[in-house]
């Protein structure tokens, strides 16, 4: 290991990385014991239950120890590697990590926090705080003759001096704190509200040490409460090791994606009254379509398919029929309708089903819905899709047909009100112009909740798809 002088130990904790998670599994160490890494670099690999992310480390140093080996499922503030950074009291040698890390540099007094200010959710890399920032304490008030609070008095029977009840500040007096945009964004990818950062820097701005400083001080270990020792309880019996025929059962432990999604559909499945209606069409029109788009120099490298048609026709039927594209608010007993539509894809991946969604999708042309759907794509086979991408979705597509099956019935995404399946594209004989002929086919279905959406709203959109790739001209009267 490089030696540093006047070095301490940091411990870095499993962030929150989405929205509420509680765990995650670390997929792959990009570093060892020993090696050196810098503010920014890519440490590990981690798979929440919504998607793969990569953690960045927030300070110089080197590699003390990882403390979870690969595959292993950690709980979110759990601390997950040690690093060695300089600037603080060299640890003792074979010192244990968590008791070299230093105490948080003393800092000035700060005024009270306006209320609502508090701090934003934590973002990729940096856990969550398990402590508010710590401040140097203030100056003892004078005694108070009379009519002292019972919080000073408590605070005086502990020893401590008791710090005066905060005062509500004028509102004329908060002021945007000062730092310049390099600043800010560091500020904001550490996951750090800038109105709790302390600044040192000329006229009062807020210097990128001012924000790390404020990384140290909310990762600071909280101080031990010595409780008495619980009465030893008397041992449990271990349970009895299921045994299996290893030559002819494999077992697969359920984690990180596949099982956020089972827990998901039990919910959806359990908590909005499906419906499923179903239609056939004939889409050899729509396939002709795609072949003349794809020769077309507008749509040169563009990812063009029947899919593309397909949510095109979908965000018609929507526009025709806005009151599909909403959620069911359960505590404000209110229907919530949606003046945009977020299009979820549903895409198989190694890790299991996900359903990213393209934002705004409603106010995208053909060409850029193209292009967007190719993103969608390409990011989800390589495992990049990030937590924000699958949030947010309003209506879903799943192309059960690139399997070959003829049709499904979906389980809706929760907070949604409908998913279109998409069946094989087959030849099938069908009566066109009064004769029996060979044509492109498929079988559509869509699944809606029905407190909200009754079979008449979905019947109509329904009916509207199918309309559209029959006749993909209506894509030009409809839009």
């Amino acid at each position: 290991m490089t030696t540093m002088t006047n070095a301490s130990v940091r411990e870095f904790k499993m962030p929150d990385v989405g929205e509420g998670l509680t765990e995650a599994e670390i997929l792959k160490w990009y570093v060892q014991p020993g090696d050196t890494v810098t503010d920014g670099q890519v440490v590990c690999e981690v798979e929440t239950a919504k998607a793969a992310v990569e953690l960045p480390i927030p300070y110089d140093g080197v590699v003390r120890a990882l403390h979870f080996p690969e595959g292993t499922t950690v709980d979110v503030g759990t601390s997950i590697i040690a690093v060695e950074v300089a600037g603080g009291a060299a640890p003792a040698a074979g010192a244990p990590a968590a008791e070299t890390e230093p105490a948080p540099a003393p800092q000035e007094p700060q005024e009270p926090k306006a209320e609502g200010s508090g701090r934003q959710p934590v973002l990729v890399g940096y856990g969550v705080a398990t402590s508010a920032t710590r401040r140097r304490p203030r100056k003892a008030a004078p005694e108070a003759p009379a009519g002292q609070t019972a919080v000073s008095v408590q605070a005086e029977l502990n020893g401590r001096t008791p710090v005066p009840e905060p005062v509500a500040e004028p509102a004329a007096a908060r002021q945007r704190p000062l730092a310049k945009p390099p600043v800010r964004k560091l500020a904001k990818d550490l996951g750090i509200d800038l109105a709790t950062v302390i600044p040192t820097g000329p006229d009062g701005i807020i210097t990128r040490e001012d924000v790390h400083a404020a990384v140290s001080a909310t990762q600071a270990p909280e101080p031990e409460v010595q409780t008495p020792a619980p009465a030893p309880a008397a041992p449990a019996a271990a349970p009895a090791p299921v045994s299996y025929d290893t030559a002819r059962e494999t077992r697969i432990p359920v984690k990180g994606v596949r099982k956020a999604t089972a827990a998901a559909m039990v919910g959806s499945a359990f908590t909005a009254p499906h419906v499923t209606e179903f239609v056939t069409v004939d889409v050899t029109r729509t396939m002709k379509l795609v072949e003349e788009l794809r020769e077309d120099k507008e749509f040169s490298g563009l990812r063009v398919n029947p899919l593309l048609l397909i949510a095109k026709a979908l965000l018609v039927a929507i526009r025709r029929n806005p009151e599909i594209n909403a959620s069911w608010d359960e505590a404000a007993q209110e229907i919530v309708v949606k003046h945009y539509v977020n299009l979820g894809i549903a895409a198989a991946t190694p890790r299991g089903l996900i359903v990213p969604n393209i934002k705004d999708a409603h106010a995208k042309t053909l060409p850029q819905l193209a292009e967007s759907l190719g993103e969608l794509v390409s990011t989800a086979r390589e495992g990049k899709t990030s937590p924000s991408a699958m949030q947010g979705g309003t209506v879903t597509i799943t192309n059960v047909g690139v399997f070959g099956v003829d049709t499904g019935t979906p389980i809706l995404n929760p907070g949604e009100s409908a998913i279109l399946a998409v069946g094989a594209i087959k030849p099938q004989p069908w009566v066109h112009k009064g004769k029996v002929k060979p044509r492109q086919v498929t079988t559509l279905a869509l699944s809606f909740d029905h407190r909200l959406v009754d079979g008449e709203l979905g019947s109509k959109v329904l009916a509207d798809v199918a309309a559209i790739l029959e006749q993909p001209k209506r894509l030009i009267t409809w839009a």
